[in-house]
């Protein structure tokens, strides 16, 4: 059986403990946490034990166990390219994203600025801001960059609440020449793909990473003899045309 545990994310020692100290007996663990050293201690003891483990969406520095994820810092690279690409209008761009505590969040947003600062001429990156993917967050910090900034151009969103960046943008008179790039395709980021107010979506494919990450704790648990490639999950371009 698969049992399921979520956690207080702002909390590492509670999930540093509950890494050490299950509440049920358990033959393998699979994990997605923040990037703290308290949690990084944590897995390194779990890892070496030879307790199975797999990192999911984002990985803990320091650790050796497996990664199952797409490339993030290739996702942040396209929407690099895409942004550079299809927005006609020049002028500055930001992202915001969770905060650093998570390595694909960091990745995403260093991908996405490498490739505007090596190839985006038009294009002048300015800040890297954070919502704790929270909604009202994320929209204070996007009314503030309006207002700062008359010449924005475009948005990168490396974590979640899409929606409120949506409505921020479907109200505000400029919010239709925001180039607009973000994760995940939900309902609420299709029905903003086919309004206008988003114009593409990085999908990172959750059922692949999670079909995986079962498929190889299987395989170090010598349940099934199948071998397990594990390359880079492939992330998923969408646009209003490919819905």
């Amino acid at each position: 059986a698969v049992h399921r545990t979520f956690l207080d994310e702002t909390n590492p020692a509670t999930i540093a403990k509950r890494i050490l100290e299950p509440e049920m007996r358990r033959a393998a663990l699979i994990l997605a946490a923040p990037d703290h050293p308290l949690v990084s201690a944590a897995l390194r003891k779990l890892e070496a034990e030879s307790i199975p483990t797999v990192q999911i969406v984002t990985q803990i520095s320091l650790t050796k166990s497996s990664y199952v994820g797409i490339d993030n810092y290739a996702a942040g690279r396209m929407a690099g390219l895409l942004m550079a690409k299809m927005q006609r209008r020049p002028g500055k761009v930001i992202a915001i994203c969770h905060s650093q505590i998570y390595r694909v969040h960091r990745d995403r947003v260093r991908g996405f600025f490498d490739y505007l600062n090596e190839e985006g001429r038009d294009f002048e990156p300015v800040a890297a801001l954070f919502g704790f993917d929270d909604g009202d967050r994320n929209a204070e910090q996007l009314h503030e960059a309006l207002k700062r900034w008359p010449d924005l151009a475009g948005l990168y969103n490396a974590g979640g609440a899409n929606t409120a960046l949506n409505k921020v943008l479907r109200k505000h008179g400029r919010g239709r020449d925001i180039f607009f790039v973000g994760h995940e395709l939900t309902e609420r980021s299709t029905k903003a793909l086919r309004e206008g107010t988003m114009d593409v979506v990085l999908d990172q494919a959750p059922e692949a990473q999670a079909r995986r990450a079962i498929d190889l704790v299987l395989a170090a648990l010598n349940l099934h003899d199948l071998p397990v490639e594990n390359p880079p999950i492939r992330f998923i371009t969408f646009t209003a045309e490919n819905l």
